[in-house]
């Protein structure tokens, strides 16, 4: 290929990537806008769970199906579907038809998660593939820096429904770079498409979250239907589990389970879970408790990002000198000492304590982000590398998909509970921000204490699974610091 059309097709990769991981930060600082406009207050946490659902459930998908019809191929696909779904969300007039159009956004965005990555490994020397690959990565903290600019300037100076419509023209440019520089010299492989463990591994999940979502609304969740809904999720993976070890081609190559592996999976599980946690559930309080406009919620949240970004230039030789195990634990410890500022947060807090507890947490969760990715990159030989990484992405997805549903059904939970105990008869829990659905009486700073309360109860939740993650890091083994690779 010439080197012109490889700058071209570095250049559609990042915007392809950059489409994916923007999506997260706007959607998650518009939220809020986007509930009080559809009146579905209630519905927030599916907005995130079936977008990361599909998605989960699509990546491993498309890494097969480009093996089997070409990279150019799918990832064209998955990019049209991706803005497809885009322009169906920026047309939602409901929440329901928002949660089913986000559902079609994430099967696309399966590809963009996968597909990209193995471009580069097919197109590159060894030389140029770590530049190329540590660029495509680099697309997520800046995502993080634009993307509260950009979508506070949307949501105040056109609406929310720009925030999808915005992917498409970048998507189209994307499309069109990938079809005009991208010259694909394709042997098809010979692969199978593990389609019942697709449906295995889908049911399971379903199972285990409509726990949550049937359950939001009651105060009791040992049910029948519940206990029912759980064995289900547990016998259908215990089934996948089952098949997975008998297939020639897995879905999910879970014989790159080792202990460390197997231990660092469970902490990526928790802490991933809990970062998506802090995403959606700072701009709500931000919004609706301290009283900020998109935009400026968006500058409230940017010293997260900055720290992010910045503490991941002198973790490699923290690494280097203290060891991987000790800089996962002690970035483990700093994210729960960040997550602990949060439950003193009320309407009455100053910005500079929430701007200090924000910058704190971004140094907390880059650092552990990045030294759990190379925990699993150095946890297995290199000839299953690959298999291990792409088996974390598939833990964290599922993680986070987990993760916000069950907050969401503690939050719904607490606003209930919080009305109840205020003596608060006559209330919409879908449309909370309309006043004249409250018994006469009621101001906004009485719904704003019990939001407030409901986003504290999340807190306690998140600061449980890191306090967790903790515990399990403990048990990692120490791996030798020459080791590193």
């Amino acid at each position: 290929m010439p080197e012109s059309d490889k700058n071209k097709l570095v250049v559609a990769l990042l915007l392809a990537m950059f489409l994916a991981a923007i999506e997260g930060t706007i959607v998650t600082l518009a939220i809020p806008t986007i509930v009080k406009d559809l009146q579905g207050f209630d519905l927030i946490s599916h907005v995130f769970s079936v977008y990361l659902l599909t998605g989960a459930i699509a990546t491993p998908v498309y890494g097969k199906l480009s093996d089997l019809y070409g990279r150019k191929r799918v990832l064209f696909i998955g990019i049209s579907i991706f803005l497809f779904g885009s322009m169906l969300c920026g047309f939602a007039q409901n929440m329901t038809q928002l949660i089913i159009f986000r559902a079609i956004q994430g099967i696309g965005a399966g590809s963009i998660f996968t597909v990209p990555m193995t471009i580069v490994g097919d197109t590159f020397p060894l030389e140029q593939r770590g530049k190329i690959q540590g660029l495509l990565s680099s697309v997520w903290g800046i995502a993080g820096l634009v993307g509260p600019f950009l979508g506070g300037v949307l949501i105040d100076l056109f609406s929310w429904h720009w925030i999808f419509f915005i992917n498409i023209p970048f998507g189209i440019l994307t499309l069109i770079i990938i079809q005009t520089s991208f010259k694909e010299s394709f042997v098809r492989r010979p692969h199978k498409i593990d389609f019942f463990s697709i449906v295995i591994l889908t049911a399971s999940m379903l199972s285990f979250l409509s726990i949550f979502i049937f359950s939001s609304r009651e105060a009791d969740y040992f049910t029948l239907q519940n206990l029912a809904l759980f064995l289900t999720s547990i016998i259908f993976m215990l089934l996948f589990v089952f098949v997975e070890k008998r297939v020639d081609d897995p879905l999910v190559p879970l014989d790159v389970l080792n202990r460390s592996s197997a231990l660092i999976n469970i902490v990526s599980f928790l802490f991933t879970a809990a970062l998506l946690g802090v995403d959606v559930y700072l701009p709500i309080y931000l919004q609706n408790v301290y009283g900020f406009g998109p935009f400026f919620a968006g500058l409230a949240i940017l010293p997260m990002t900055l720290s992010w970004i910045l503490v991941s230039f002198p973790i490699g030789r923290l690494i280097l000198r203290f060891g991987i195990k000790t800089v996962t634990i002690l970035s483990l410890i700093a994210t729960l000492s960040g997550l602990i500022p949060m439950l003193l947060f009320d309407g009455n807090s100053t910005i500079y304590v929430i701007l200090v507890a924000v910058l704190w947490l971004g140094v907390g969760f880059g650092t552990a982000n990045t030294s759990q990715t190379m925990f699993i990159q150095d946890s297995v030989g290199y000839e299953k590398r690959g298999s291990a990484v792409a088996l974390n992405s598939l833990v964290r997805t599922i993680g986070q998909t987990i993760g916000i549903t069950a907050f969401g059904a503690a939050f719904n939970f607490n606003i209930i509970q919080g009305f109840e105990n205020a003596g608060v008869e006559r209330y919409d829990l879908g449309n909370l921000y309309d006043m004249s659905a409250y018994a006469e009486g009621v101001q906004w700073a009485q719904i704003a204490a019990i939001l407030s309360d409901a986003i504290h109860a999340v807190v306690w939740i998140l600061i449980g699974l890191v306090a967790v993650s903790i515990i399990v890091a403990v048990f990692l083994p120490r791996t030798k610091r020459q080791e590193i690779r």
